[in-house]
């Protein structure tokens, strides 16, 4: 046999050309035969069908590269969720732009590892331009503003409380009862005392209850505060935590993973006051950036914050190679091999600017608004509240909270829709999470009408 040609060089988009085509198929007979947002049958269906498609998993002689991409591709994508079905709702897991996934086959045939600079020499560069772009979104008035490429918001926040740390020693760590739980993770990994939670009031932290921790609590104090929460997308008073922050001699994290992106819409970026206020923010561009996993940031108002990361191993960054010039990225990261992430961020940027990105962010939020409404005006139906992102939580009308997993549960299992699951007041909400900037009104309805017409066939009180 053949040795099988490689991707990169000269020669490399030649054998490309023919598996992209060969993949671009299998990519569409799967969705086709899938049919809808979601594979039919739950897990025991999918399961069979992968096994059926994948083994033997290491045969003796293999199949040759364009069996091996059709049988396997098209499995996957048959047995995929589609977040690019506006049926498919249930997570803040985008669809991502064509253009940024065509800008990752280019990070992926180059492979660039962004550890060092002698493997990375274009790609570290273009990094470096991005990342300080990006952080001066965040950090628009200050001089020397920096990020970091990360895998998303659970490691741009373990970096955040990781980089306090690292600053005032044992942080203890006051969060709302809704951050995300990798700030109670990322506690637990770097030895620090248990996050204390704060209550939350209206969906957001109470600011009461943080002053009086504040004022009671041992420093050093790292305050997380959140730009749009998992559950509902609420974001939380950012101005006025900054205050008590610095009242009290607080540092003050936000993690944005969700609501960042705002920062693109002249419509909604003021909801995001206060963020140039903290010493770091996570951000995620794989959420409302419509970015290939992974695409998260960590901002910081100044790279000099960012020192305490820095490492040297002499066969990656050697002190005389960087006194002689050649950048040091070993700092970059707690990781060593990484993909170049920035590539598609860099395209998206460039290709939409500002306007583009902004448009895209305002039609999720109003498509929320238009959810809401739909909810709000049946009687069949109840909204936990209005949304302020992209997150809608709804549920039956009279329905326990047993009867609302098992409609979620039906809708899976027969591929109709998916929506996620959340509990606010006590009580569990579908949750419909609208990331697809292209879902129409009809959409909407259409998604909508999949759980009346359970309402109906589960029995559901009408």
């Amino acid at each position: 046999m053949p040795s099988p040609p490689l991707a990169g060089g000269t020669a490399g988009p030649d054998a490309l050309r023919p598996l992209l085509a060969v993949v671009l198929d299998a990519l569409h007979e799967g969705a086709v035969a899938r049919g809808g947002p979601f594979p039919v049958g739950g897990p025991d269906a999918v399961a069979a069908r992968v096994r059926e498609a994948a083994e033997p998993v290491l045969p003796d002689t293999g199949t040759g590269a364009e069996d091996a991409l059709r049988t396997l591709v098209r499995t996957l994508a048959h047995g995929a969720a589609d977040p690019a079905n506006p049926l498919c709702a249930a997570h803040l897991h985008t669809s991502p732009l064509a253009l940024a996934v065509a800008a990752d086959l280019a990070a992926s045939a180059l492979n660039p590892s962004m550890d060092s600079w002698d493997q990375a020499p274009a790609a570290s560069e273009l990094e470096a331009v991005v990342s300080r772009t990006l952080a001066a979104e965040v950090y628009p008035e200050r001089d020397d503003p920096d990020a970091l490429v990360t895998t998303g918001g659970t490691e741009s926040n373990q970096l955040g409380l990781l980089l306090a740390r690292e600053r005032h020693g044992a942080v203890q760590v006051v969060c709302a009862a809704g951050a995300h739980h990798s700030v109670h993770r990322a506690a637990w990994l770097l030895d620090l005392p248990e996050p204390v939670t704060v209550p939350t009031s209206s969906g957001v932290l109470d600011l009461a209850a943080l002053d009086t921790a504040l004022r009671d609590l041992p420093g050093p104090l790292l305050v997380v505060a959140t730009a749009g929460t998992t559950d509902t997308g609420r974001i939380d008073p950012l101005p006025e935590i900054a205050d008590l922050c610095r009242r009290h001699g607080a540092e003050l994290h936000i993690d944005a993973s969700y609501g960042g992106p705002l920062l693109f819409s002249d419509e909604h970026r003021g909801k995001l006051a206060g963020l140039e206020r903290a010493q770091s923010v996570a951000l995620d561009l794989h959420k409302l950036g419509w970015q290939p996993i992974a695409a998260g940031l960590l901002a910081v108002p100044d790279r000099a914050h960012l020192s305490p990361l820095r490492f040297t191993a002499d066969y990656l960054n050697a002190e005389d190679d960087t006194k002689a010039g050649l950048p040091d990225l070993l700092g970059r990261s707690l990781r060593t091999t990484r993909r170049p992430d920035i590539v598609k961020i860099a395209v998206t940027l460039r290709a939409l600017g500002r306007t583009g990105l902004g448009e895209l962010v305002d039609h999720t939020c109003a498509a929320a608004q238009q959810l809401a409404d739909l909810v709000d005006e049946h009687p069949r139906l109840e909204l936990y509240e209005r949304p302020t992102l992209a997150t809608v939580l709804f549920r039956p009308a009279g329905a326990t909270d047993e009867q609302t997993a098992d409609i979620r549960r039906t809708l899976l299992a027969d591929g109709r829709a998916v929506l996620g699951r959340a509990r606010g007041g006590g009580r569990l909400w579908l949750k419909a999470t609208l990331l697809n900037p292209h879902a129409t009104p009809g959409d909407l309805a259409a998604l909508i009408q999949e759980v009346l017409i359970e309402l109906v066939e589960g029995g559901t009180p009408r």
